[in-house]
């Protein structure tokens, strides 16, 4: 199965002189922790929460600090042509779950999430790349390492 049969289309898309506000605001609108960045229909980047908490709030800066100024740049993506198990094995050996989609002439054309192999796929796979990416414990879970 190629990509563009399992990916979501009509993705929501920020701007990189957009503030960390939209970006939130738009997560929370589409109920995501990630948001694409584009300048036009190019893909620069991806903003997650993770960003605005890190990489802005945890540094001092304002809700209208630009998405440009703590967005993650150097993104990973696939092609819609892409086979979906050579994604989801990429997807396991890099430790995300999600990539934005783009054509052979680089423009975005969706983002495709483990959830969306799931419920595309009768296979398993989705299961397999979540158990390489998903591990319990250490210092970065919920409930291991945690300092009281």
């Amino acid at each position: 199965m190629q990509v563009r049969e399992a990916m979501t289309r009509d993705v929501l898309v920020a701007r990189p002189d957009q503030s960390i506000q939209d970006a939130a605001q738009m997560m929370a609108d589409i109920d995501a922790g990630v948001v694409p960045v584009g300048d036009r229909d190019r893909l620069v980047g991806m903003i997650t929460d993770r960003d605005i908490a890190v990489r802005a709030v945890a540094r001092g800066k304002g809700p209208d600090a630009k998405i440009a100024d703590v967005m993650t740049a150097d993104v990973k993506y696939c092609f819609e042509d892409d086979d979906v198990n050579d994604v989801l094995e990429n997807l396991g050996d890099q430790q995300i779950r999600r990539l934005p989609v783009v054509n052979r002439n680089k423009r975005l054309v969706g983002i495709l999430s483990l959830g969306d192999i799931a419920v595309t796929s009768s296979d398993g796979a989705a299961a397999s790349a979540l158990s390489h990416i998903s591990r319990p414990g250490g210092a970065h879970s919920q409930t291991g390492g945690a300092r009281g």
